[in-house]
């Protein structure tokens, strides 16, 4: 990043033009300030001076300064290596209150770009305001924001003789060790960040909680599909686990490779491999009995069989770092791609595979297979994904990803996954106790909270401040002295560290949840309004808030603001391929909006939302149960049979369900129907004195 000016500036601005969607954006340049017309806030146009470059190669940005201290990055960028203007969303037309159109929040380097460009950064947002007075040691990446705090090393470098040479015992803060790799994740993977001030050389954990292997941002066995940096991919390979770290191949100081091709691999994998990675097999590695290539051809890089690349940014190549072999059998199987048949594109899976089966390559059980099947609802997922969860010989991330994946509200209450996640509060890896604290909110309190309590104090400040926030507002009284000073100071740190972020909405949503859990309705109000006047289509921010309003009775606010909700998403999703995630969020938002009518009393305007929630949530039996009886109340007695049995399918044991069932069917005068479900509710009930007065009049009515 460089103050725009002749020597920075790299974009054609001698009267260039680029249009999309008939939009026209002119270039231009006045000396040595340079101009962009276009259109901005609102669809009008305007003319704006470029205050910044962002990148030199292989694309440049360009960032507008706007009031109150904001800096907006345009959508439109410089392809260096082609030397053309080219748009970053050439399949998006993208509106003016998009979030993603350059002058939204999504395009506002003071809240997305500025912390890992920049030195001792800070964004200085102002609430009441609404204006940033953001700050920075450096424009770029300087010494601190590797090495950290630099004091020590000053002073003792001051304490060296003048003319003398450095001795052999160096501070050095980045020596080759397993930490590195942290020192380097902050900004090299995609993550969510939880304290107010970053210090680099911490633990990461201490500041930052990395995405997991969700669907839409890696592929189901973990290579990469969205725009996730590095850190996510490298953490999955035997490399990492073996204590490769970065600079092994990477030299931070002049941004370049170790070596060059094959060079960079052949130092560490070769007939005398390197002695730190003593397990390495003693080969030749660069031949064609290796690689199954014409040496020296493309499909004899190292690169294009272990770290195959993706295109982000439209122009931009960023590979692979989970280092894997290639495995044209799961790509078969689960429809994932591998660098065989990203070659050979004439060819396919089943061909790729026959190949590295002729040639003895094995194929050994992988972890994608768990969550390809768990992302499908297969039969036996869920056994296949504790399974993962508890293997410590699979990566932590993987081993998360399953833990994640098994907490849902079709298993709130379930006491074999209450299990699992206290067993998993217990693990060594940080990352698989902070999933656990997260997934421990759907357990009953009695059996949650002393593990919640064990966590606050845990040595990872993202797994404290976690356990933090599921335990308010659950059994504070019940915790011991030590327990409750640790709970306030990891609560303290929960805060501050969504009160660091406090120019994104998801900081304000988070503190409006949290002071909701802590019966703080006002605040919680305010927070969640906050975090909509910062962006109006943030979705989670208006269900929190209907809820809060339905909550109070004031049901016709709480309509409004989900059918904003809903419209808010569908324009959100026309942008983004369908799949059955978004259906089920979408169907979340129906069944909300539904249940919300049905206590107004607008029931056939609420069967159609729980309608929609239904082929949404096919899964769900809640969903099926109210549509069911907002059916039976509108007489629709066939549709409102069909709904509470589909209900019954999904979760045949639900007392809930049964006595719905035996109740339509007592009203619909088949006494033998509402017999059987009168009796299975007993069953599910344990024999509850209700259940036993029902079946009696049922009984007595047969």
């Amino acid at each position: 990043m460089q103050p725009a000016g002749p020597d920075s500036v790299l974009g054609d601005f001698d009267g260039a033009e680029f249009e999309e969607f008939g939009v026209v954006t002119r270039f231009r340049r006045e000396g040595e300030r340079y101009w962009v017309e276009t259109a901005g806030e609102g669809g009008a146009r305007g003319t704006y001076e470029v205050a910044y470059t962002f990148g030199v190669e292989p694309l440049q940005q360009y960032l507008i300064a706007f009031p109150k201290g904001r800096l907006q990055s345009l959508t439109i960028a410089w392809d260096t290596r082609r030397r053309l203007w080219f748009s970053l969303y050439p399949d998006e037309r993208l509106a003016p209150d998009d979030p993603l159109h350059w002058t939204g929040p999504l395009q506002r380097w003071n809240s997305m770009c500025g912390e890992c460009h920049s030195t001792q950064f800070d964004r200085g947002y102002d609430v009441e305001s609404g204006t940033w007075r953001t700050r920075w040691v450096a424009l770029d990446v300087t010494c601190q924001a590797c090495h950290g705090p630099s004091a020590a090393h000053v002073a003792w470098a001051e304490s060296l003789p003048p003319d003398g040479p450095v001795p052999p015992d160096a501070d050095r803060r980045l020596a080759a060790s397993a930490g590195q790799v942290e020192v380097c994740a902050p900004c090299h993977s995609r993550r969510q960040r939880v304290s107010a001030e970053p210090v680099a050389g911490d633990a990461l954990l201490d500041h930052y909680v990395p995405e997991l292997l969700r669907p839409g941002l890696y592929f189901a066995d973990g290579q990469i599909q969205d725009e996730v940096y590095v850190y996510g991919s490298f953490v999955q390979s035997r490399m990492f686990e073996r204590g490769v770290v970065c600079s092994d191949c990477h030299e931070p100081h002049g941004l370049g490779l170790r070596a060059e091709g094959n060079d960079l691999c052949t130092r560490c994998h070769a007939a005398e491999p390197e002695p730190r990675f003593p397990s390495l097999k003693r080969r030749a590695y660069d031949t064609p009995d290796h690689h199954f290539h014409r040496a020296g051809s493309e499909g004899a890089r190292c690169v294009a069989c272990h770290m195959p690349a993706r295109t982000y940014m439209q122009v931009d190549d960023r590979r692979d770092h989970s280092l894997r072999v290639p495995r044209p059998d799961l790509s078969a199987r689960l429809g994932t791609p591998n660098a065989c048949t990203g070659c050979h594109a004439d060819r396919d899976d089943a061909w790729a595979a026959g190949v590295l089966a002729e040639r003895g390559v094995p194929t050994p059980p992988h972890f994608g297979e768990t969550l390809a099947a768990a992302r499908s609802g297969a039969a036996g997922a869920v056994t296949a994904l504790v399974a993962l969860a508890a293997d410590r010989e699979s990566p932590a991330i993987a081993r998360a990803t399953a833990l994640g994946m098994l907490v849902g509200p079709a298993s709130s209450g379930d006491d074999a996954l209450a299990g699992v996640l206290l067993e998993a509060s217990r693990d060594g890896q940080g990352l698989v106790r902070l999933v656990a604290a997260a997934g421990l909110e759907g357990v009953a309190p009695e059996r949650s909270t002393p593990a919640l309590a064990r966590l606050v104090s845990d040595p990872l400040r993202a797994v404290r401040v976690e356990a933090a926030r599921v335990l308010a507002g659950l059994a504070e009284p019940a915790l011991s002295g030590p327990q409750r000073e640790h709970f306030g100071a990891a609560l303290d740190e929960y805060r501050d560290g969504q009160a660091a972020l406090s120019d994104t909405p998801e900081a304000h949503l988070n503190l409006g949840v949290l002071h909701a859990r802590r019966g703080r309705a006002a605040a919680a109000e305010r927070s969640f309004r906050t975090a909509i006047e910062l962006q109006p289509d943030f979705v989670p921010a208006r269900v929190n808030l209907a809820n809060l309003l339905n909550g109070r009775g004031s049901n016709d606010e709480a309509v409004a603001e989900l059918r904003r909700a809903l419209a808010s998403y569908e324009r959100l999703a026309a942008l983004m391929p369908a799949s059955e995630a978004a259906d089920a969020q979408r169907g979340e938002l129906h069944y909300s909006l539904g249940l919300v009518l049905a206590e107004t009393g607008e029931l056939a305007d609420a069967e159609l939302e729980l309608r929609a929630a239904a082929a949404g949530l096919p899964g769900r039996s809640r969903v099926h149960f109210n549509h069911g009886l907002a059916l039976q109340q509108l007489g629709r007695a066939s549709e409102a049979e069909a709904a509470l049995l589909r209900a019954e399918a999904l979760a045949p044991d639900s007392p809930d369900v049964q006595n719905a069932l035996a109740i339509f069917f007592f009203q619909q005068g088949d006494a033998e129907a509402a017999a059987r479900h009168a009796e299975r509710l007993v069953d599910a009930t344990d024999g509850a004195p209700a259940a036993r007065e029902l079946l009696e009049r049922v009984r007595a009515a047969r």
